[in-house]
């Protein structure tokens, strides 16, 4: 019989993965919203489930990252991997939208959210499924492709979105839209997950790679931006970067390939 192998470093990140998804649902868990107004230990709660499933995208964007660098992919890992995303990126999501975006709504709406959220995480489930069996086909490890929208980024899209409600209800703004907003957005993804839509995976990702001085400096000086002004930034240009990656689907068959080329790769060596 054929050894199994587990190799360490990739398959730690992964569990960090799955330990985040767990720690997220916790915290959902133990909002117990009473009225349209959250009180502020939890609003806490919620803020830590949101930065716990951020956490959990950026252990999913590591793991196979490392195992590709130290030549250590393995079924096992790919596996677990998906294991650790429908509890990260399809429970935690589902049940966010279910139990603190939607608790204001009446009844009938109620259970139109909890239908919503169960769809969110069916479709999530089958996406990965649907992964899983393509990255077994001969020569699918050389796809710069995923087919239809990483559950990952639908995650982290809703995470980030969420917590822009919650930074707008911190400055005393009008949010009431902004939950019809988060559902429609919740609907899409469901949609999206399942989709033939193509987008590129980024898999090729070299830290190693050299780049041009210039290209050095701005990477620094957005990193010092975030370290600075995270507190400002984050609930604006999350939501962004992630609305920007559902849009690229749509707009990239219609780049030419040189430009498709250079934009895609240039991320890759970022």
């Amino acid at each position: 019989m054929e050894r199994l192998h587990i190799y360490f470093l990739p398959n730690l990140m992964t569990a960090g993965n799955l330990l985040c998804g767990f720690l997220a649902l916790t915290f959902i868990v133990q909002v117990v919203p009473e009225g349209p107004v959250f009180s502020d230990a939890d609003v806490e709660k919620i803020k830590n489930a949101l930065w716990l499933i951020l956490g959990a995208f950026v252990f999913d964007g590591l793991d196979g990252r490392i195992a590709r660098l130290i030549g250590k992919e393995s079924p096992f890992g790919l596996q677990f991997d998906s294991l650790a995303d429908i509890i990260s990126f399809g429970a935690a999501p589902a049940f966010l939208m279910q139990r603190v975006i939607l608790h204001d709504f009446d009844v009938e709406l109620e259970r139109l959210g909890l239908v919503v959220a169960s769809v969110y995480l069916l479709c999530g489930a089958l996406r990965l499924a649907r992964y899983n069996c393509l990255s077994a086909m001969p020569d699918s490890g050389n796809s710069r492709e995923f087919l239809g929208f990483p559950i990952p980024a639908s995650a982290a899209m809703v995470a980030s979105l969420t917590m822009f409600l919650v930074w707008l209800e911190e400055k005393n703004l009008p949010t009431s839209s902004w939950r019809w907003v988060l559902l429609a957005v919740l609907v899409f993804l469901s949609v999206m997950m399942v989709s033939e839509v193509k987008y590129p995976s980024f898999k090729k990702l070299d830290f190693r790679s050299r780049r041009p001085f210039t290209k050095f400096v701005v990477a620094v000086v957005v990193i010092a931006c975030f370290v600075f002004l995270w507190k400002y930034l984050v609930p604006i240009v999350l939501p962004l970067i992630f609305t920007s990656y559902l849009v690229y689907g749509f707009v990239r068959p219609r780049l030419s390939r040189k430009l498709r080329r250079e934009i895609e790769e240039d991320f890759d060596d970022v």
